[in-house]
């Protein structure tokens, strides 16, 4: 009888450990795909910053005092919101997630405008 109620509580733990560890995973990815919004210059990485082969989308943002540039993905967003700043910065808005890769902020935008379209 004492092996099977410890067989019992054995198998109830592993159960609920298969069930939280999931839960807990999902819930820190879901912290880390927070949506945030910046405005700053629009600006692009080849021909205004010089620092890239092909035209990327790059938002350049005062935070705390230091400039951080965040790098947008190449999505269709993106994409379709280029010519805007590729030849001229602008001022613009942006709402998307951010993730650092190799010390660089990555931005997968969902949303861009020019901050001072009226």
């Amino acid at each position: 009888m004492k092996k099977a109620i410890a067989l019992l509580a054995g198998i109830a733990a592993l159960a609920l450990l298969a069930f939280t560890t999931p839960a807990s995973a999902a819930e820190e990815g879901k912290a880390k795909k927070e949506k945030i919004t910046i405005t700053g210059e629009g600006k692009c990485a080849k021909c205004s910053l010089k620092e890239a082969d092909k035209c990327q989308n790059v938002i350049s943002v005062e935070e705390g005092g230091k400039k951080v540039n965040y790098y947008l993905t190449q999505n269709k967003i993106a994409k379709e919101f280029h010519d805007n700043i590729c030849k001229e910065s602008k001022k613009v808005t942006a709402t998307g997630t951010v993730k650092e890769v190799d010390g660089k902020k990555e931005f997968t935008a969902s949303k861009i405008e020019l901050a001072d379209k009226k």
